[in-house]
């Protein structure tokens, strides 16, 4: 009978043992479950933010200030455009063409 009583006796502990173990490690993963969803909702806030600011910053009236200033680009206006015509357009083109045509 001692054997019996030894032998549950140890089942026992194993059992106890065992329930401990995967007591703390489900609540090491609740707790990183934990922290994932709450830096999740950084995550989320963050890239809110960060959608906002990049829609503030390319809307047409910015864009074309900061193509003014840093980039000193102007409007296309008929004073500062050059006209080709076809005959100088085909002239330009010709001895381009004829020599890669030559061998």
């Amino acid at each position: 009978m001692t054997r019996v009583n030894l032998l549950l006796l140890a089942v026992l502990l194993a059992s106890c043992l065992y329930l401990v173990k995967t007591t703390y490690e489900s609540r090491r993963l609740f707790h990183a479950l934990d922290r994932a969803r709450h830096e999740q909702g950084q995550l989320e806030s963050d890239f809110k933010r960060l959608d906002a600011e990049r829609q503030a910053q390319a809307t047409h009236l910015r864009v074309e200030k900061v193509a003014r200033e840093k980039l000193r680009m102007r409007t296309a206006t008929p004073a500062v455009t050059m006209y080709l015509g076809e005959g100088a357009a085909t002239g330009a083109a010709t001895p381009a063409a004829s020599a890669a045509v030559k061998p």
